[in-house]
């Protein structure tokens, strides 16, 4: 039996890029993106050294590119800078600083905007606010907050004086905060009182008092006024952050820092057990971040540039803080649900801010098509350019939903693969000079050496699945796992000798485009076959049918695996065996009988972690008739857990 992961799933359409987006694009054809990909793989540290002095401010020129001595990097050693500075007081001296940073809007609808300048003079009043509580350079800062600009200012003040930040999604539980703060040994908590989601309150700062029960390491918790809602205060360790605001000045010159000198520390829920603590730096993150905001978003001065992720995960603190304010980006938050009040609040969004950039995920543009075409249809999306996916692969039709629906079939979209270990995007079209196909990521960013190999680290021929390795260092990987050296060791670089292994399959087409087809622990073993689980997802939701599907494997006797899909149906459409046959004849047709499911089983909803990953290690629970053991603190919707359990039907 082979190793390798096999693909069946064809994809034959391709969009090249439009004449009229290459010719003012930042690259402007296949050609130009392919010379400068080889030039920058062939010496990368060369390309790297020159986009350094090109994209970032430096108070002092590093001695070395890189120090590489596996697994660990140092990327512009002997440099300084501030990753505050680069985002804020660089666009001060000219039209930038009156330029909108942020434009924010809330879930009930207030609405304020931060120019650069006015977004600079927040960020030194709290960094001056978090010195005045004894925060100092390295010191651990949790920040647990709604999706307001305070937390981008909480950051920003603490990449000001050097403290490393830690943010927690505000969705998460008490618990969820305890393990992080002990973990990081944090001193200080930025919270609020709450934050808004659909219509309700999430009592964010409820959950800081139960996770500080018993502990004594955190000195001073700030707490930032959003929601009104009723909290409780205690004495000599809270304390509010407008009134803090009103005992500093406007006036703090950013630390400088070495290029290693920690950014932040970002908690990965691991599906069981600890969360693991990746650590960023400054110099590479900041680097590899406005680099792939700049070239894979087409960044122009004017954009008014939407990432819909939360603060708390990776694709916001690159995505909507370090990448496009490094560039001088104007930059949408929205603090709420894309359902609330009604099912186009984002569409409405779109249109009143006149949104030209757009990067949202593919579980979001599921739940859009299950919603119905009629709520996009209401307005006026025209002013979009590029719109983006991040966080999973996009099953192509799903793909060509966006596309045409959100896209107006003009819109090209940069399908990016990457991971919170990455810190940048790594696989991705961009915009211009990419063909796209529905379903890829297509092609590495400059300087991105990754390749799909089988288990001794030779590259497999093309559209032969394998492992997702990266054979280079790239400026804005992890450098660590905070505290646990051996566990990095062990996770990335001991699967294949001398280089990062992503955790995914993948495949390589006869263009050199990389599919991703799901993690390698979702990989299922089918009568002697391994199958990747998203192919037979992408061949379940191109039926009209289907909105979503998640596929798992049960253990079968006969088989070794069966194969359990878990579907979602669009408005209208009805549960039962007769669709359930339909189905399995679609698989089978589209990818071939040896991944025709065993059972369909329909259901309202799927368990999703609150960054909207379907949870597929419960639903793998559920399939083999076994109880939920595993870690389900970060589940969205138990509602849906407990349906899934008693009510899923058959077909």
């Amino acid at each position: 039996m082979s190793n390798n992961i096999e693909s069946h799933l064809v994809e034959n359409r391709v969009f090249k890029p439009s004449k009229v987006f290459a010719k003012t694009a930042h690259i402007s054809s296949l050609e130009e993106y392919q010379e400068l990909y080889r030039k920058s793989v062939k010496s990368p540290e060369r390309f790297w050294a020159q986009q350094a002095a090109e994209t970032l401010v430096w108070r002092k020129k590093w001695k070395t590119v890189l120090a590489w001595n596996e697994p660990y990097a140092q990327w512009f050693a002997g440099g300084k800078l501030n990753a505050s500075e680069n985002c804020l007081d660089r666009h001060l001296t000219g039209a930038r600083r009156n330029k909108a940073a942020l434009i924010w809007e809330g879930e009930p609808g207030e609405k304020r905007t931060l120019t650069y300048q006015q977004l600079h003079r927040e960020v030194c009043k709290f960094a001056n606010v978090l010195k005045r509580h004894r925060i100092q350079k390295g010191d651990r800062v949790i920040i647990y907050m709604p999706m307001c600009p305070e937390a981008v200012i909480a950051m920003l003040a603490c990449a000001r004086i050097g403290a490393v930040h830690s943010v927690v999604f505000g969705g998460f539980s008490a618990e969820a905060i305890k393990d992080r703060i002990n973990d990081s040994q944090a001193r200080l908590v930025v919270t609020a009182d709450g934050g808004y989601r659909r219509g309700g309150v999430i009592p964010l700062k409820r959950n800081v008092d139960e996770a500080l029960k018993d502990n004594e390491q955190i000195e001073k918790v700030i707490v930032f006024r959003r929601a009104h809602n009723e909290i409780s205060i205690k004495e000599g360790r809270d304390v509010w952050w407008h009134r803090e605001m009103e005992y500093v000045k406007a006036d703090c010159p950013a630390e400088e820092l070495d290029a290693e000198h920690p950014l932040f520390i970002l908690y990965t829920s691991g599906s069981t057990g600890k969360p693991k603590g990746i650590l960023h730096t400054t110099a590479g993150y900041l680097l590899g971040t406005a680099a792939t905001t700049k070239y894979v978003f087409d960044l122009r001065e004017e954009d008014i540039y939407w990432c819909t992720a939360d603060i708390g995960w990776i694709t916001g603190h690159s995505y909507i803080v370090y990448g496009p304010l490094c560039n001088g980006a104007t930059v949408l938050m929205y603090e709420g649900a894309p359902n609330w009040p009604e099912q186009d609040r984002f569409w409405r969004l779109i249109e009143e801010y006149g949104v030209t950039i757009f990067y949202t995920a593919p579980t979001a543009i599921r739940a859009f098509i299950r919603w119905g075409d009629e709520f996009p249809n209401r307005h006026d999306l025209s002013s979009l350019r590029v719109i983006g996916t991040v966080g999973e692969p996009i099953n192509p039709e799903a793909w060509m939903w966006y596309y045409t629906v959100i896209g107006g079939s003009r819109c090209p979209i940069v399908d990016t693969w990457w991971q919170t270990e990455t810190g940048m995007i790594m696989i991705s079209p961009v915009p211009g000079a990419t063909p796209l196909k529905p379903g890829t990521a297509t092609l590495p960013f400059f300087g991105v050496d990754a390749a799909v190999v089988d288990d001794q680290g030779n590259e497999v021929p093309p559209n032969v699945g394998g492992k997702l390795v990266i054979r280079k260092p790239w400026p804005s990987m992890l450098r660590t796992i905070w505290g646990d050296k051996k566990r990095y060791r062990k996770q990335y670089w001991s699967e294949i000798k001398g280089m990062y292994f992503s955790g995914d399959g993948a495949r390589r087409d006869k263009d050199g485009y990389f599919w991703i087809v799901g993690r390698i622990d979702d990989v299922l073993n089918v009568a002697g076959h391994r199958l990747g689980t998203s192919e037979i997802e992408s061949a379940l939701v191109s039926h009209p049918a289907v909105a979503e599907a998640a596929v798992v494997g049960r253990p079968d006797e006969l088989k070794g695996q069966a194969v359990v899909a878990f579907v979602t149906l669009k408005q209208g459409e009805h549960p039962g065996p007769e669709l359930g046959d339909r189905l399995r004849q679609h698989v089978a047709q589209a990818i071939g009988a040896i991944a025709r499911p065993d059972d369909v089983r329909f259901a309202e909803g799927l368990p999703k972690t609150r960054s909207g990953k379907i949870m597929r290690r419960l639903l793998k629970e559920i399939a083999g008739g076994g109880q939920v053991i595993g870690d389900v603190t970060s589940l969205e919707d138990f509602n849906v857990l407990m349906r899934l359990r008693g009510e899923t039907k058959e077909g």
